[in-house]
């Protein structure tokens, strides 16, 4: 069983892509008048906080590799190489991101990690760099775990998981409608994407995939994006700061204030860690699920639509 294997970093061969692709758009915007804004607060702050996850991935990620490595270690199975493991790898891979991505919009504490993605109120490639600091103290890597101890080497894990990020960039626009419908029912794309940085009431809570809408629409979370219902972009509360400290950091703010709080009991206070954004104890807030349903209250006409066809 191989200890070292060595696969490019993805992401970083992707900087001059990264940029030539947000300039692009820029100059589209700007020429077109239409396919989304920038404004240019909003996208140093995205920048900023690109170059923060870097650094504190090469800072802190030595801790997920060596949790990798110490299961490496202990699998007895070792997958192999070949173009045909590397490809089973990148779709679990896209399913593990799937269900990570869920989580992190249904588990406060991985919430407080992603938040930071659905901070800003625009929608442009820069809002894809918007990433987060502190992703190690969600403990996610744990989900990665059963892909190390069915035999793919860590370095593939990470390899593919790099491609899907990636690929992930692109769909941050609005530039492009709608793509060829075969390849809307398959993949990821910027009109699925838009749906899921939506804060409609409809859009809320749907559309993790990464790479492949397939898991969407297989586990029940596909929103089509609708015409007459635009993605308005943003938090359900928006922070309303371009300040990255507190865009990186104020979810974790809140929990904090929210579980120190005076008499509540233990359970309670472990709630406000790990139930659904938008959980209070004496339900004076809402969460995605009250929202929807305060809204259909509202326009009982919009019942069996579009995102209101589910839980």
């Amino acid at each position: 069983m191989s200890d070292t294997l060595n696969y490019p970093d993805v992401t970083q061969w992707a900087v001059p892509f990264f940029i030539a692709a947000i300039l692009a758009e820029f100059l589209w915007i700007a020429i077109k008048g239409r396919g989304g804004r920038y404004e240019t607060r909003d996208a140093v702050t995205s920048l900023i906080m690109g170059a923060g996850s870097v650094a504190s991935g090469l800072a802190l990620g030595v801790i997920a590799w060596g949790f990798f490595m110490i299961l490496w270690q202990i699998t007895p199975l070792d997958l192999g190489t070949s173009v045909w493991v590397i490809l089973l790898c990148f779709v679990l891979d896209d399913l593990r991101y799937y269900w990570v991505h869920r989580l992190g919009h249904r588990v406060r504490w991985v919430w407080a990690s992603h938040v930071n993605h659905h901070s800003s109120q625009h929608y442009n490639l820069t809002t894809a760099l918007r990433q987060t600091w502190t992703g190690t103290f969600s403990f996610i890597m744990i989900v990665r775990a059963p892909l190390i101890l069915l035999g793919f080497h860590p370095a593939m894990v990470l390899f593919v998981g790099g491609i899907n990020l990636v690929y992930q960039f692109w769909i941050h626009t609005e530039a492009i409608g709608k793509m060829p419908r075969w390849f809307e029912a398959v993949m990821n794309t910027p009109s699925h994407h838009r749906v899921h940085h939506g804060r409609n009431p409809r859009y809320l809570d749907c559309n993790y995939a990464g790479v492949f809408i397939i898991w969407d629409r297989l586990f029940g979370t596909f929103v089509p994006e609708q015409a007459h219902d635009r993605p308005d972009y943003g938090l359900v509360h928006n922070i309303g700061t371009f300040n990255p400290i507190r865009v990186a950091f104020h979810e974790w703010v809140s929990i904090f204030k929210d579980m120190t709080q005076p008499g509540l009991s233990l359970k309670q206070r472990f709630l406000y860690a790990v139930a659904p954004p938008g959980y209070s104890h004496d339900g004076s807030r809402d969460d995605s699920a009250t929202i929807r349903a305060k809204h259909l209250k509202r326009h009982p006409e919009d019942q069996g639509t579009a995102g209101f066809d589910r839980p």
